[in-house]
């Protein structure tokens, strides 16, 4: 692997980091269709606003999210449209991985 290729992987493994926790999923999940701020993103995830707030600096820092200010609040939204096929792929993982191991259940039971 040469050095722009080990630049192009680390970059697409720190978005991947970046995702890689269930109420940072759920996050840029409730952002895609609407702009929140922190008070109303804490509430839905059901943690107190340091730690969304945590959470969304590394979505932001990964690019995945940006906010604007209205007022005295921040506005959190998506950066990018693709993230419906995102999850639309990590489904189809997930379902493909349910039916085969149903699969192999079927095939060692009686």
């Amino acid at each position: 692997m040469d050095d722009q290729q080990r630049a192009k992987y680390a970059a697409r493994a720190k978005i991947a980091k970046a995702l890689a926790h269930p109420s940072r999923l759920y996050l840029v999940d409730l952002l895609q269709h609407q702009e929140l701020c922190v008070n109303d993103l804490a509430a839905a995830v059901g943690a107190d606003q340091s730690t969304v707030s945590k959470h969304l600096a590394i979505l932001k820092e990964a690019g995945l999210v940006s906010d604007r200010k209205s007022g005295t609040m921040n506005l959190y939204r998506v950066t990018c449209g693709c993230l419906e096929g995102f999850f639309a792929c990590l489904e189809n993982v997930l379902k493909s991985d349910v039916d085969q191991r149903m699969v192999a259940l079927g095939a060692t039971c009686p």
